[in-house]
């Protein structure tokens, strides 16, 4: 009892409830100090927030005061710019004569010209470059199946023509004829068969040879016959296919290719189809081939160029049937054969070249008719000043109706059924073109063209009703042209032309004109 008592005496009850308190005021204040510690916590996430805003917002300002500054650049360059092109301007013009003029602001008046014009030019030549950036940024890609590139490129060509006499061809005229469809003294009309495009491929590297190949295409092939006006619809054409191999001073070129023994042609939007005074002595083929290519170097921007090949062996003979039959070339059994050496070098600063080339092709016109073709054939390109250049072609053959020699007629026959034995001889020519070009600017040139082709006329005459393997017999055939073309863009072009055609026939003198205008887009 005594123990029990004592523990509700005054000190011990005192004690306890001290005990008590001081447990109650532990745990109060662990609650308060982690509520102190969490929102501590916020306040500082709060106040981290509230200084990437700041920072953020002062970076948006230091951004708009930048672009004030480069519109403020900009501006200030356009004035300078404009202000340098004035002070040019006036310098370039003679002062009059002044005595108050110091003579030290005479002496630095070249070197600050100078330095204007220099500061003209790099400011002109960022702005090419740029613009260059933009060009390259701007084509459109051509996808290729394979992983090699493709470029895709052509041109679409309206031509408007009106012709005054007879012509063998409406839209591009070879020759002038005796009569007309109708027997019109005039015609009009217009085509887009002259347009073209084609596809090159740049493949891989072959035993350290670039190799590459290309295709072209025009709609000059005829027409469907079974077309309702089907003189707006030509056929596709193949025009040229070739692949190369290219070694640093070596090619090897395979395929359809352009006449490398003729390599130069008049400058003309108005006969595409068939090259500018093409059967008036500029001698073209678009015909299959392999050649080589070898390129001595002879220094101080020159070389010296040989080709050599084998060609299809092509006479010149109309073909009226979807199935292929030899020609007299190809019936001799061997190919055609043709070389030529050129020079290629700088003249006065410009691109000049001269070239002599030879010809072979055996023919078999059948039976005893065996004939033997050559043509000797010289090409020049002379820069005759910055904005003169005079170029060329001449021949001499015989039996090349097949590359465009003797308008087109290698052999001469008789067409005399009551003749005793049969007449046949291969038939000689000469001829050759040349052409001035006048380059008024860089967008605006003039050109001026003549071409002849003068078969032997003795040895047309020598037979009494003579026939060709061309169209029609042909003594002389001769071509004059002028033109103007102007590009404003590098991918668009406006022409005009006038051609003078005369043509002598065994019993006619034909003549014929053409004015043709033209406008093209090149892609």
């Amino acid at each position: 009892m005594e123990k029990v008592a004592s523990l509700f005496t005054p000190s011990v009850w005192t004690k306890g409830v001290l005990v008590a308190a001081l447990v109650a005021s532990t745990c109060s204040g662990a609650t308060a100090q982690s509520t102190a510690d969490a929102n501590q916590d916020l306040v500082d996430s709060v106040k981290e927030l509230r200084a990437q805003v700041a920072q953020l917002r002062e970076a948006v300002s230091d951004i708009k005061a930048q672009a004030v500054q480069y519109r403020s650049e900009n501006e200030q360059l356009r004035s300078e710019l404009q202000a340098l092109r004035t002070t040019v301007a006036a310098q370039t013009t003679p002062p009059a004569p002044s005595t108050s003029a110091p003579a030290t602001a005479n002496s630095q008046a070249p070197a600050t010209a100078n330095s204007q014009e220099q500061r003209i030019a790099a400011l002109e030549e960022n702005t090419q470059m740029l613009q260059s950036q933009v060009s390259t940024q701007y084509q459109t890609k051509v996808e290729s199946g394979s992983k090699y590139r493709v470029r895709f490129s052509g041109l679409v060509l309206l031509n408007i023509f009106s012709n005054h006499g007879a012509v063998d061809n409406l839209d591009f005229p070879s020759y002038a004829a005796s009569t007309t469809t109708y027997g019109s003294e005039s015609n009009f009309g217009a085509t887009l068969r002259q347009s073209e495009f084609g596809l090159e491929v740049f493949g891989p590297q072959i035993a350290g040879a670039k190799t590459s190949g290309n295709v072209q295409f025009d709609f000059g092939g005829g027409f469907p016959t079974a077309a309702l006006d089907g003189v707006n619809t030509g056929l596709v054409r193949l025009r040229t296919a070739t692949a190369r191999m290219d070694w640093e001073n070596t090619s090897l070129i395979g395929g359809q290719d352009s006449l490398f023994i003729s390599p130069n042609s008049p400058t003309s939007f108005a006969s595409l189809a068939v090259p500018s005074l093409g059967y008036a002595g500029n001698l073209w083929a678009w015909t299959p081939q392999f050649r080589v290519e070898h390129r001595i170097d002879l220094g101080s921007d020159q070389n010296l160029t040989v080709q050599a090949g084998i060609l299809d062996n092509i006479t010149g003979e109309r073909s009226y049937s979807s199935m292929r039959q030899p020609q007299a070339g190809e019936a001799s059994g061997q190919p055609a054969y043709a070389i030529r050496t050129g020079w290629n070098g700088t003249w006065s600063g410009n691109p000049a070249a001269f070239g002599v080339s030879g010809y072979y092709s055996k023919q078999n016109w059948g039976g005893p008719l065996k004939v033997n073709g050559w043509a000797v054939t010289g090409d020049w390109r002379i820069p005759i000043s910055r904005m003169f250049e005079l170029s060329g072609e001449a021949f001499r053959g015989r039996a090349i109706g097949g590359i465009g020699g003797g308008v087109g007629q290698s052999v001469i026959f008789s067409a005399d059924p009551l003749y005793p034995g049969p007449q046949f001889a291969a038939l000689d020519s000469v001829g050759g073109w040349s052409q001035l070009k006048y380059i008024a600017t860089p967008k605006l040139e003039f050109n001026g063209a003549f071409g002849m082709d003068n078969p032997f006329a003795s040895e047309i005459r020598g037979f009494v009703l003579p026939s060709s393997s061309y169209q029609t017999v042909i003594m002389a055939n001769r071509g004059e042209m002028v033109n103007f073309i102007y590009r404003p863009r590098s991918d668009l072009l406006f022409s005009g032309e006038y051609r003078h055609l005369r043509t002598t026939q065994v019993n006619a003198l034909n003549s014929a004109e053409q004015v043709n205008l033209m406008m093209g887009v090149l892609f």
